[in-house]
């Protein structure tokens, strides 16, 4: 009797105090001081707050009892909050702090160490995978279409070889690395870009203008150093599985796990795209059917005092073609039908050490293969790339000293005059930097480097470099910038047009490395206020080309003939990046660039004639619109490029423009999450369905026959059928020559606890 007495009494207490409510009163607060606009979210009431003005918030009639809720604001790291209500009023004192994952990335590009984005006296611009699955892409080179000031530009509408251009410089001023090091150059370049799956990446670092004092030959221009996921960064199990509507195949399947001293990131890629596609009816695919695979993995080792190692390898195969409709893989390297057949196999060694707090080593080793024929031109070329680095730092007082002994050899042959008649090209470059990060005062910092390098075919070369920071407060940011950058002479992929087309490559000299001097004032504020936050990034650069390597297409239309540029080419401009982020879900992401790119050289009459660089529009944009409604799990992302007019290469009596009209690439995704890890997407790729005009020249001869309908035995133009004395050209190309497309995935991860 007495336990049920006792039972009773306990139901009834518990049913008095469910039915008690109590007054929730809470104020939020920042950095900044009250974090107006801050949400306030109790799932278990469906409960939801705004906080005001001065950073309050109020609820009443909420029933006693144990509840959890989140906190949130733009620009600041979420909080989780548990509290019991007890009494009548209760008051909570939340402090959210500045958030670094959007605002104040780590980055390693700009000093070559491990700074937080605000605090590099060098201006980096910093992307994550979650920004590229706004639209997604089967591999890096696709990706790069979404940031502004960067262009991936196609050279060739047969194969789709391709490169970067940063600022309007061609691919071979932009230097790619991956993880710091030297692994994406020359030859690589050239469709190795297109084999780095979105899978692989923890975060992307592009720095614009000359890096050459840091990382040597081909950071001209600028960088893009690719940092791969480790154990740390990436999910125990992950898969993405996409296709579109044309048939392409794209798949990324990755596991990161961790053992007692070490951890290990594995990710798979597979992409196949097999179907016959000729929208504009010239006969010839619109892009190249493609089956390609890659392996990468990474380990990550603790040693003993806490010292680091980590090691990564991977490989590629990839085999592509592009040409005629009828093309089959029997008729590779025949005259029967045009084809471009590249069979390219790659492996890549990476790691660094740590052997003290101060001493580290960074090692790399790739090999590439690459098997092709372009019509019936043959090209077969092999490329090894071994890199070491001894780097030290130490912080004493007000300074951060950094040295390195770098050493990168290369070897390149191939079947071509560029390899010196089959014997090969041997390239040794050693060197030593000194970079000296000087805090002046809490708000003003200053950056000073220098490098040199030997050079086995060209010599000594010296590269200085000075930065300043003035950062008055927390908000606002000023940079100025100027350094020096090389390239030493790499013909090979200079254009692809020398291997496309039946053109023949003649020197007709020397050729000395070229050099760049650039300027750059940059701009950074963070804008907080009620409804979130607004970054803005401001650059202006100027930078100053001599020595200039060019390809001279015009005075034969069979040979291409280099030179080094008799006078200067210049890169100038402004670029803009906005971050718009609100509580109520909305971000915008925006850049716009202006520039002004050419090169003047004096003629036989003494005169500087400025000629505009290919492919370098004067304007250009991008943006990114997304919607989040995170109660439902969807998401909506709009985005797109704005390219401006660019100059085009054309021929003599070209019945094709000169100059591309202005176009836009637009996109939209729409995505569905659930918990437990579970994602799908679809979307329409070119809402616009922009697709360019006529892209080759002469496609229904593309081996200009002699003897044939426009050309007589002795190979010249007939006067009759070919008046303007056209010949075959793929190199005429502003976009690629694909409609809208629809595509649609799905995605799956179990994150590691």
């Amino acid at each position: 009797m007495k336990k049920i007495f006792f039972l009773a009494v306990m139901v009834f207490v518990y049913s008095t105090l469910q039915c008690q409510t109590g007054k929730l009163l809470g104020r939020v607060r920042n950095t900044d001081g009250p974090a107006a606009g801050a949400t306030v979210t109790i799932t278990q009431l469906n409960f939801n707050a705004v906080a005001d003005s001065a950073g309050q918030f109020s609820t009443d009639d909420i029933p006693y009892g144990k509840y959890m809720a989140e906190i949130s604001a733009a620009g600041y790291d979420k909080k989780k909050l548990q509290f019991m209500l007890s009494q009548p009023v209760l008051k909570l004192n939340i402090y959210l702090p500045a958030q670094t994952t959007t605002i104040d990335e780590v980055v390693i590009s700009g000093t070559m160490k491990a700074v937080s984005k605000m605090n590099s006296p060098i201006p980096v611009e910093v992307y994550a995978p979650a920004y590229f699955k706004k639209n997604p892409a089967p591999n890096i080179f696709e990706s790069l279409q979404m940031v502004n000031g960067v262009q991936p530009q196609l050279n060739c509408n047969v194969c789709n070889t391709g490169d970067i251009h940063i600022n309007g410089m061609e691919g071979p001023y932009t230097m790619i690395l991956i993880d710091g090091m030297p692994i994406v150059s020359s030859l690589s370049t050239v469709y190795g870009l297109s084999g780095i799956p979105n899978s692989m990446i923890k975060r992307i670092e592009i720095v614009k203008g000359p890096a050459s004092t840091l990382y040597g030959s081909e950071a001209v221009g600028g960088l893009i150093n690719i940092i791969t996921k480790d154990a740390s960064s990436g999910e125990k199990i992950k898969a993405d599985i996409s296709s579109t509507s044309i048939g392409e195949i794209n798949a990324d399947i990755s596991s990161a796990f961790n053992l007692k001293n070490k951890s290990s990131f594995l990710g798979i890629n597979f992409f196949n795209y097999q179907q016959r596609r000729d929208v504009n009816k010239d006969n010839f695919t619109d892009v190249t059917l493609q089956k390609r695979i890659s392996v990468f993995n990474k380990w990550a080792f603790t040693l003993p005092h806490g010292r680091k190692l980590s090691a990564a390898v991977r490989y590629i195969h990839e085999n592509r073609w592009g040409g005629e409709i009828q093309w089959q893989p029997a008729f590779r390297g025949t005259d029967k039908l045009y084809g471009e057949s590249i069979v390219t196999n790659r492996a890549e060694f990476i790691s660094t050490a740590q052997f003290s707090k101060n001493l580290s080593a960074d090692f790399s080793y790739n090999y590439h293969l690459q098997d092709s024929y372009y019509g019936t031109v043959k090209y077969y070329a092999t490329q090894q790339v071994a890199f070491a680095q001894l780097r030290w730092t130490k912080n004493k007082g007000t300074h951060a000293l950094l040295t390195g002994i770098p050493f990168r050899y290369t070897f390149y042959n191939d079947n071509t005059v560029a390899s010196l008649a089959g014997k090969g090209r041997h390239s040794l470059l050693p060197g030593i930097f000194v970079q000296d990060e000087i805090t002046l005062n809490n708000t003003m910092t200053l950056l000073a480097g220098m490098r040199y390098d030997y050079n086995s075919e060209h010599g000594n070369i010296f590269t200085p470099r000075l930065s300043i920071k003035f950062a008055p407060n927390a908000n606002h940011t000023i940079r100025l910038s100027g350094g020096n950058g090389y390239r030493v002479v790499n013909l090979f992929t200079e254009d692809h047009a020398a291997l496309t087309g039946a053109r023949d490559v003649v020197i007709t000299e020397a050729l000395k490395p070229e050099k760049s001097w650039n300027g750059n004032i940059n701009y950074s504020t963070i804008i907080r206020h009620s409804a979130g936050f607004i970054h803005l990034d401001i650059s202006s650069f100027y930078t100053y080309f001599s020595n200039r390597i060019v390809g001279d297409f015009l005075t034969d239309a069979n040979k291409i003939i280099y030179k080094n540029l008799r006078g200067h080419a210049v890169s100038k401009g402004i670029t803009l990046n906005t971050d718009f982020n609100f509580t109520n879900g909305l971000k915008i992401i925006a850049g716009a660039t202006w520039m002004d790119v050419y090169q003047a050289e004096t003629n036989t009459d003494n005169k500087l004639i400025k000629t505009p660089q290919l492919f370098a529009p004067k304007i250009s944009g991008t943006f990114a619109i997304s919607y989040g409604l995170p109660k439902y799990g969807v998401a909506v992302d709009f985005t797109g490029r704005i390219n401006g007019s660019m100059q085009l290469p054309v021929v003599e009596n070209d019945f094709r423009p000169a100059a591309s009209p202005l176009y836009s690439i637009l996109n939209f995704q729409i995505t569905k999450s659930w918990k437990g890890g579970f994602e799908i997407y679809a979307g329409v790729k070119n809402l616009l369905n922009f697709i360019p005009e006529n892209p080759l020249l002469h496609p229904d001869d593309p081996f200009n026959k002699p003897g044939g309908k426009y050309f007589d035995g002795n190979g010249v133009a007939r006067a009759d059928t070919n008046p303007n004395k056209y010949e075959f050209d793929p190199s005429y190309n502003f976009a690629a020559v694909q409609g809208a497309k629809f595509f649609t995935g799905i995605r799956w991860q179990i994150k590691n606890k």
